[in-house]
């Protein structure tokens, strides 16, 4: 258990760093309906890592059985492939970064952000957590990790595992939430600067994120044959 535990943080601590979900948490609370949106989004966002992490779980059981001495190529190569993706997708991201002056392109969706109501949050949380491509890869390499024969976890030890993942992967958001939910006069400062910040080294950010987690989990593909 412990060790599985040890396995996801990696990935559940990639979707957590992750800064375009943080910039529209951040929006949502300096936005007129700011209470009410950025629960909505939260409320999304959990239930998405969720579903995301419990599908690709439940897909790992049907993996090939295997001794516990003995290698296991099906979950290896799937790990790998998993990772070589992670690495093409930091390519992407380091090649996207802006240089110089050049500001950097946001998605056109966080200028409706002000506007959106709880019910919008809600759905917007869900899409960024359940549909985007680098949090279905990570949820993927989790799910893999604790629903692997190799794991040997009960259901209940596999709920506490998707328990541990979806607290820490959603902690990002949740916690500048929170905080403004409880004192939201002191937070617009931090909230702000945070903003400008996370927009401008989005890329970065991500694209050295995205080669760790994929060198590492080409690492555990290669150590299951």
């Amino acid at each position: 258990m412990n060790v599985v535990i040890g396995e996801i943080l990696p990935l559940a601590l990639g979707i957590a760093v992750s800064p375009i979900p943080i910039i529209a948490a951040i929006l949502m609370l300096l936005s007129p309906k700011a209470k009410g949106t950025s629960v909505g989004f939260l409320l999304g966002w959990v239930v998405g890592i969720v579903v995301d992490v419990t599908v690709f779980t439940l897909l790992a059981s049907v993996l090939p059985e295997n001794d516990d001495d003995a290698s296991n190529p099906t979950a290896g190569w799937i790990k790998i492939g998993l990772g070589v993706l992670l690495l093409l997708m930091a390519v992407k991201q380091w090649r996207g970064r802006p240089t110089g002056d050049q500001q950097p392109e946001l998605p056109g969706w966080m200028k409706a952000i002000d506007t959106m109501t709880a019910a919008k949050g809600t759905g917007l949380g869900f899409l960024l957590s359940a549909v985007n491509p680098k949090n279905l890869l990570m949820a993927a390499g989790a799910g893999v990790i604790i629903g692997g024969t190799a794991a040997g976890l009960d259901t209940g030890e596999e709920a506490v595992a998707i328990a541990v993942f979806t607290v820490i992967a959603a902690a990002s958001v949740a916690v500048p939430v929170v905080g403004y939910l409880v004192a939201s006069k002191k937070m617009s400062g931090p909230l702000e600067s945070m903003h400008q910040w996370l927009v401008k080294e989005n890329a970065v950010v991500m694209a050295v994120l995205l080669l760790v987690i994929g060198v590492a989990m080409v690492g555990k593909g290669i150590g299951s044959f």
